[in-house]
């Protein structure tokens, strides 16, 4: 079998590492093998947080709806509840952005949710 030489393709291997670990602190920024471990968690990390980011969003539309609906006399739950009765398919981004700016409009779409759950 022929002899195969690495150089170049490890060298490139451990400068892709070391790249990325730049900014680390102490060996983790210069010796090879504290470096891949450091990436590797770095690497697990931001994709954990990439998932975590989309929860936190998630949680503070619901409250910034919740302190909206509450000012209209009318809990979190209810107004979801009142919308799903009323077929209003609006999101929670966009119930969000509408509590905030534009109050008027969200004081409207509170009074569809709570006649359809008079109803």
């Amino acid at each position: 079998m022929p002899r195969v030489k690495r150089g170049v393709n490890a060298k490139k291997k451990r400068k892709k590492v070391l790249k990325a670990a730049k900014g680390f602190r102490a060996g983790k920024s210069k010796l090879y093998r504290v470096a891949t471990e450091a990436v590797d968690r770095a690497n697990a990390y931001a994709f954990g947080d990439r998932k975590r980011k989309k929860r936190e969003i998630r949680s503070l539309w619901i409250a910034r709806i919740n302190a909206a609906a509450r000012m209209n006399d009318i809990t979190y739950s209810r107004l979801v509840n009142g919308l799903l009765k009323a077929n209003v398919e609006l999101d929670r981004k966009a119930l969000a952005d509408l509590a905030v700016h534009d109050p008027a409009g969200f004081s409207k779409i509170v009074t569809v949710a709570k006649t359809s759950l008079a109803a």
